[in-house]
């Protein structure tokens, strides 16, 4: 299947806000990435940069809400379903050498009360994240599973960027070894 022009700015756009965060990097460098010529930018998103990136984040959401979905059909314990998606996340960031982040996060860290419309559309695909999780664990009889999300997620972001800066996985690891065997105790625990 062939990308639309469109769909490659949409690309570009989450590369690079993986890579360099939003206000990092310029009109030229998403254009180029994209392969895209100059004035097809304003033509697929009138709103410019901005529009664009809330695209891009709105498509995050989207494919991190699919990714539970085929993570859970295959691995049906959620704790093990987390562990796999936590260490893929670990994967990719080692693979980038440690430059490759969450789209969501690096936005979310530099955007400020003027960027109302990014604010919406992180809020957004953070919670369709957070749902996706707490579903397949309410769906397990995870007892608290709308808290366990948010904490899951919480720790991933937290711990990627630790991750990031810090240029070793272990604060990613040691963070997702402890959650996951303080649920696994928490649900065998007698009630």
């Amino acid at each position: 299947m062939t990308k639309t022009t469109r769909d490659k700015l949409i690309d570009a756009m989450i590369d690079a806000l993986q890579r360099k965060g939003l206000h990092g990097v310029g009109l030229n460098e998403l254009l180029a990435g994209a392969g895209a010529p100059k004035g097809s930018l304003y033509h697929h998103f009138p709103g410019g940069k901005t529009e664009l990136a809330v695209a891009a984040i709105e498509r995050v959401g989207r494919r991190a809400e699919q990714a539970f979905a085929a993570l859970f059909e295959h691995q049906p314990e959620p704790l093990d379903a987390l562990a796999t998606w936590l260490q893929s996340a670990l994967g990719q960031l080692q693979g980038s050498a440690f430059e490759r982040g969450c789209p969501l996060a690096t936005v979310a860290l530099e955007s400020g009360p003027e960027d109302g419309e990014i604010r919406v559309a992180l809020a957004e695909a953070f919670g369709t994240i957070r749902h996706a999780l707490q579903r397949q664990l309410q769906q397990h009889g995870y007892p608290e599973a709308e808290g366990l999300a948010a904490l899951f997620v919480a720790l991933y972001e937290g711990g990627l960027l630790q991750a990031r800066v810090a240029g070793t996985s272990e604060p990613l690891k040691q963070a997702a070894q402890t959650l996951l065997h303080l649920t696994r105790q928490h649900r065998t625990e007698p009630r």
